[in-house]
């Protein structure tokens, strides 16, 4: 997930002289960021984590360690079409629209961000949240398409909304969730999946290119209006272009430095499981910062890129063709393994070795993960530069794009049909003014809303888990039932 790079709350103070009007209006915004904050971190807090973390680990249990299928047989059926089954895009279209705004700018700067402050051990934390975060994206998945529906004009809904409102027992709670989910999800996604990426987009470009801000942001408004207003069919073709390409491409630009590091790889995977476990020093300046610093931010790092539990993917989800919900969940799964197992763990390496290979590099100053990544990626001469910023922008690009489709699912649950071509228009004009605002506050704002997202879908996970438990022993354990006839999508 491209959200959280563990940022400095930073709220303006603002002067202490001028008019009294002005001194009051300053001290109000004061106020108001600090109770935001305060709300956020609250939110944000231990126990939002280890409830996230503990329903990885009991859907690992409950589904019968699922991670090994989602290798084994997910990655198969991610490129394997099921067109008898109803849906309105592929298997593939679906995943890498759920990748796309799951692999963003958190990948490459939330990493370095955490080894920053909670040290090498972070990587280790970061990785296994993936591994057992790849259960809870199945389960949450397979309740997605389990309960989904389809509109009057062939178009597929689900997501966390429909299994609360439709798979719950008690249907006025599970209805009030859904309608909460629903909402939280469709504000969220002007802030999180939109602004803070186009501005990301516009600081990376500025900064390298000299292009102005205002300037980038009308050209991605543009380039957003001109995917979205397609509709999902028109999104998903983009990112099955886009998602692999930008993988790719980041994934080779890492396998270099690691080539050019390949002297300190073994001692790097030394020091991460050693310093994830205790504190203490470690070659080229590297500091243990103690297994709950460690736990804290390689934890959370790993829960916020690969969104499992946060019920964002599912809605992708969805919508792809499929003959019945363990072949999507399991396809849908796949998502966790390469964003957070993957991608995250090989910039993990990339940093750490890149710190042990140069001493000169001081840890106890660095809390930005922006400044390591770009340390590391300048060990590539002429092109790292390069690749690190057409990294930035297509993850961020792509996120732009994923969470649009997110927001306007959202919207329709609980606006209707009439609500997605103003919430298209919205959406369009925050990319366009995303890079002249001050996003502080909008952060803050958006990370509040990601987890208040959380909350109703992990109660319809962990309600629905001996739903989840039955299907999956259905079609895991019944060869003869993983080809039957396609279950058929109540109509709404």
């Amino acid at each position: 997930m491209p959200m959280l790079f563990f940022r400095k709350k930073k709220h303006p103070a603002g002067r202490a002289s001028g008019r009294p009007e002005e001194r009051e209006g300053t001290l109000m915004m004061e106020t108001i960021g600090n109770f935001i904050t305060a709300v956020d971190d609250a939110v944000w807090g231990w126990w939002l984590i280890i409830l996230l973390l503990g329903t990885h680990v009991f859907m690992t249990f409950k589904t019968g360690f699922i991670q090994w299928k989602s290798i084994t047989k997910g990655i198969k059926l991610s490129v394997t079409k099921d067109p008898d089954a109803e849906g309105e895009v592929s298997n593939f279209g679906a995943l890498t629209t759920a990748l796309a705004a799951t692999i963003g700018t958190g990948n490459i700067v939330g990493v370095g961000t955490a080894v920053a402050l909670g040290g090498p051990g972070a990587v280790l934390w970061c990785w296994l949240s993936g591994v057992f975060g790849i259960a809870t994206k199945y389960a949450e998945s397979l309740i997605a398409v389990k309960y989904r529906v389809k509109k009057k004009d062939g178009r597929m809904q689900g997501g966390a909304m429909y299994a609360l409102s439709r798979g719950l027992k008690w249907k006025k709670f599970g209805a009030v969730l859904g309608m909460l989910f629903a909402v939280f999800a469709g504000v969220a996604s002007f802030g999180i999946g939109c602004a803070t990426q186009v501005n990301a987009i516009a600081n990376i470009v500025e900064e390298n290119v000299g292009i102005q801000g205002w300037v980038v942001g009308l050209a991605v408004a543009v380039l957003t209006g001109v995917v979205i207003f397609g509709g999902i069919k028109s999104i998903a073709n983009v990112c099955e272009k886009l998602v692999p390409f930008m993988a790719v491409f980041y994934v080779v630009g890492c396998l270099i430095i690691l080539g050019i590091n390949y002297d300190f790889i073994i001692p790097a995977i030394k020091t991460i499981i050693r310093l994830a476990f205790q504190p203490g020093a470690a070659a080229g300046g590297l500091v243990g910062t103690g297994i709950m610093t460690a736990m804290r931010y390689g934890t959370a790092r790993g829960l916020f890129s690969n969104e499992s539990g946060m019920g964002s993917a599912p809605i992708a989800a969805a919508a792809a063709q499929t003959r019945n919900p363990v072949r999507q969940a399991l396809v849908s799964s796949t998502g966790t393994f390469w964003d957070t197992v993957v991608v995250c763990l090989m910039t993990g390496l990339v940093l750490v070795t890149t710190i042990m290979k140069n001493p000169a590099i001081n840890m106890g100053e660095i809390t930005d993960g922006g400044i390591l990544t770009t340390l590391a990626f300048g060990q590539i001469p002429y092109f790292g530069p390069i690749v690190l910023t057409l990294g930035i922008i297509c993850f961020a690009f792509s996120t732009v794009l994923g969470w649009a489709y997110y927001g306007e699912r959202a919207v329709e649950y609980f606006a209707g049909k009439k609500g997605l071509i103003p919430y298209r228009a919205l959406y369009v004009i925050v990319a366009a003014i995303a890079p002249v605002v001050a996003l502080d506050m909008v952060w803050d704002i958006a990370d509040i809303l990601n987890a208040l997202m959380a909350i109703p879908n992990l109660i319809a996970v962990l309600l629905l888990s001996n739903v989840i438990s039955k299907e999956t022993k259905k079609y895991i354990n019944d060869l003869d039932a993983w080809d039957e006839e396609p279950v058929p999508v109540v109509e709404d």
